[in-house]
């Protein structure tokens, strides 16, 4: 589902030496999954767990409440598919797990152990859900869903396509690494033997875009006793996530180019950005 476009009007500065050209880039065209949860959505996902060098002992999936109001997971699972294989989501006991009778309060976390390579790393604070055939879930590649039933979705985004009732099942969708099925126009970065993706803002930033809401970083497992971390109420301005050149770059050709990529789809206004050079900018 497209993300809609959003009028940007505050001026925005670009600290960029380059040409006043500008390619503007929005987010790009959705995948075919539901639009922005207003509530629960997976906030960090881990799957190196026990190998050599490993942060933690066990994979986890970790899940947080980003709206106004309590949710009740029950009856709800976690379900996982390999990034480009033929299995479908939660096809074996080894790719679901089923979520109990458990309340996310607004800004609330929830944890989801998964399965273990060996005693490396450090414990997990305690898991929210444990399951006795866990998700083995890749450390670099992988597609995880949190999905409003607790049986198989039976589609795997790829070689088996979801049809417009399997999609409507799924609360949110999380394609990382080389994934073939993802929220958006591209799948979230690749994480690693000590390296969880996590969603941005704490687990607040949800534009349908996998690609920019994620990023790699350090492990950090939250669960239900993990301090509360509520989400701004109202709609969060647009952001600039990346641009060519970079800001601050030195040395760019005159009659360059210049691309900006917002963390969102948005009609820019005539005016609201700024190029400096120098100490003199100016608007385009």
């Amino acid at each position: 589902m497209s993300t809609p476009r959003r009028a940007l009007s505050r001026p925005l500065t670009l600290a960029l030496i380059a040409a006043f050209a500008i390619a503007m880039l929005p987010g790009g065209t959705a995948r075919p999954v539901l639009a922005v949860s207003p509530d629960v959505v997976i906030s960090q996902v881990y799957g190196a767990g026990g190998v050599a060098g490993a942060t933690y002992t066990h994979d986890f999936v970790e899940l947080f409440n980003r709206g106004t109001s309590s949710v009740s997971v029950a009856g709800w699972s976690v379900q996982y598919a390999s990034a480009s294989g033929t299995g479908a989501f939660g096809g074996t006991d080894a790719q679901i797990t089923g979520l109990p009778d458990l309340t996310l309060q607004p800004g609330q976390y929830a944890l989801i152990q998964g399965a273990t390579n060996g005693a490396i790393g450090s414990a997990l604070p305690t898991p929210d859900v444990t399951d006795a055939g866990p998700i083995n879930l890749s450390a670099t590649a992988g597609k995880v869903a949190l999905v409003t039933t607790s049986t198989s979705l039976g589609c795997n985004g790829g070689s088996i396509p979801c049809s417009s009732t399997q999609l409507a099942l799924i609360k949110d969708l999380v394609g990382y690494g080389t994934a073939n099925f993802y929220e958006g126009s591209g799948p979230a970065p690749a994480p690693s033997t000590t390296t969880s993706i996590l969603r941005g803002a704490a687990g607040c930033t949800d534009t349908d875009q996998n690609g920019s809401d994620f990023s790699s970083g350090t492990p950090a497992a939250r669960n239900t006793a993990s301090p509360l971390s509520p989400c701004p109420v109202g709609d969060a301005a647009p952001s600039v996530a990346s641009s060519t050149p970079s800001d601050g770059a030195i040395n760019v050709a005159a009659n360059a180019s210049l691309s900006v990529t917002f963390s969102e789809a948005v009609v820019v206004a005539s005016g609201a950005i700024t190029l400096t050079c120098g100490g003199v900018g100016k608007a385009v």
